[in-house]
């Protein structure tokens, strides 16, 4: 085997790893770049406030502060989507949170899709519902046969409805998401008074971040999400992605998208890409927020980012060539939509952290004719990491755990992107995220937080991770004994942490029941 290593080493080893770190280097530049350029922006917004571009003013005019007993003629008809599958845990929080918006009994319709399985969820759910519309709250209880197109086809059989006709706004809240009762009166004016915005979005704001180190290094990713991304492509290009839920839309602008499309697993980014190719514009309320819940477990966060991570690359290659022939946007648009929006974000941000910090940079070690500059191996994936790490100034001492667990989740990523892109099996795999309010609930006053219970180790292992581990370790050992890069201290803190996440210890431990 060494003799066949020194024979292949100079004349096919070396060139290819040269080029290979050449396009991790080209692939960090351009992430470096998106994401200076996204500081550039957020910091021009904050200072200036270009948010006041759009005009708000009360619907309700009048002195009275009871909505009620205000001129209802001046409040639009809204219908409230709640799409639901088996969700024992939240359902009476969010439909609870629902019925509680401030605004007209009358011009409001609150509508619980229910795609439960299990018939006593579904009998509960229901019995829920009859319990608000006995208190004269206009709930409507829907059902289908099948679960064709999962939340999508919910929502698009939901738009079906004879009274939906009556409406002139949609307001979509996941099952664990509960808006203040305020939230329509806040959002609704921006749609009432600008004929040319399509969607209000609000921003997650997280009630169980703290439950463990998991959701909080969530929590830091997501804060970088809704605090610049979002805020960066409302105000530079009045475009960015629907989050599925803690958002109002314009019924009219919905229809004439196309409706909801089960086509990929992220019907929202689907409908939020093609109404921006009619022209509608979406505005990003940071403000605005709607309490929800992260994942805890393991398990449910994987097959979230697996969805996540799947649907845009998959929607990207679906898209690309109806971006490019769109006559209705501008060729700036265009180019934000392609390179920012999906390129670089979607797919670079996710390949070259796995590819380039757990496989590439490690693989150096062994051959000392492939140097790394230090600009590329050290300065810009620590100044990403800081424009990163803002969003959540809490969390700035956890900055090296944040690091170490964003790479190991970004293999996951990595291999949905090309799962995406290459509609292999899994590509329209679509797990719904388990909720655990009663938990969450019961623990924030005072009851006995969850145990972990005695489960198989072989039910926790996770062999990617454990494979990547030992690389990284084996990589860092030689580099220790052979060495003169000292990437040592990163290979082994990073083997760390995939042998950590390998073996399952991650998150909260819930029991199978």
């Amino acid at each position: 085997m060494g003799l066949l290593w020194e024979q292949a080493r100079a004349p096919l080893v070396v060139p290819m790893l040269k080029l290979v770190v050449a396009l991790c280097l080209i692939m960090s530049l351009m992430l470096f770049v998106e994401r200076v350029y996204m500081g550039i922006v957020i910091i021009f917004v904050k200072l200036f406030k270009t948010q006041k571009r759009y005009k708000w003013e009360p619907l309700n005019n009048h002195d009275s502060d009871d909505i009620e007993l205000a001129n209802n003629s001046s409040y639009p008809m809204v219908l409230v989507q709640i799409p639901m599958y088996n969700e024992k845990e939240v359902y009476q929080l969010s439909i609870g949170a629902a019925c509680g918006l401030s605004w007209p009994s009358d011009r409001i319709i609150i509508q619980v899709l229910d795609d439960s399985t299990d018939p006593l969820i579904k009998n509960m759910v229901e019995v829920e519902c009859q319990r608000w519309g006995s208190k004269g709250i206009n709930i409507k209880y829907e059902i289908r046969k099948n679960r064709n197109g999962y939340k999508a086809g919910a929502l698009k059989e939901g738009m079906k409805h004879s009274y939906v006709a009556l409406c002139d706004y949609v307001a979509i809240f996941d099952a664990d998401f509960q808006p203040d009762p305020d939230f329509l009166c806040r959002t609704i004016p921006f749609l009432a008074h600008n004929p040319d915005v399509a969607l209000v979005q609000a921003r997650w704001q997280f009630v169980n971040a703290d439950e463990c180190l998991m959701t909080r290094m969530q929590e830091m990713s997501l804060d970088y999400h809704f605090l610049v991304e979002q805020e960066v492509g409302s105000s530079t290009h009045a475009f960015f992605g629907f989050n599925g839920t803690a958002g109002v839309w314009r019924i009219s602008a919905l229809n004439e998208a196309g409706g909801w499309k089960d086509r990929t697993t992220v019907e929202d980014m689907d409908l939020a890409v093609r109404a921006g190719l009619k022209g509608w514009k979406f505005l990003y309320l940071s403000h605005v927020k709607v309490k929800n819940e992260l994942p805890s477990t393991f398990k449910a966060y994987r097959y979230q980012q697996h969805r996540w991570s799947c649907g845009p690359a998959n929607l990207f290659k679906k898209m690309a060539m109806e971006i490019i022939r769109n006559k209705k946007v501008s060729v700036w648009k265009k180019f934000y939509l392609i390179y920012s929006f999906f390129f670089v974000r979607k797919i670079v941000a996710h390949v070259v952290t796995f590819v380039f910090y757990c496989i590439v940079l490690p693989a150096t070690v062994f051959v000392p004719e492939v140097q790394v500059p230090k600009w590329g191996a050290v300065y810009i994936p620590s100044i990403i990491t800081l424009l990163n790490a803002v969003g959540t100034p809490r969390s700035l001492h956890l900055i090296v755990f944040w690091i170490l667990f964003e790479n190991v989740m970004s293999m996951h990523r990595t291999k949905a992107t090309f799962i995406g892109l290459l509609e292999a099996g899994r590509v329209n795999e679509w797990v719904v995220t388990e909720k655990l309010g009663d938990a969450l609930k019961m623990q924030s006053s005072g009851g006995k937080a969850l145990k972990k219970p005695r489960i198989k180790i072989t039910g926790r292992l996770h062999f990617l991770e454990l494979l990547v581990g030992a690389y990284l370790f084996f990589c860092g050992c030689y580099d220790l004994t052979f060495g003169k890069n000292h990437y040592f201290i990163y290979l082994f803190l990073q083997s760390i942490a995939f042998f950590i996440v390998g073996i399952g210890y991650v998150g909260i431990f819930v029991p199978n029941s």
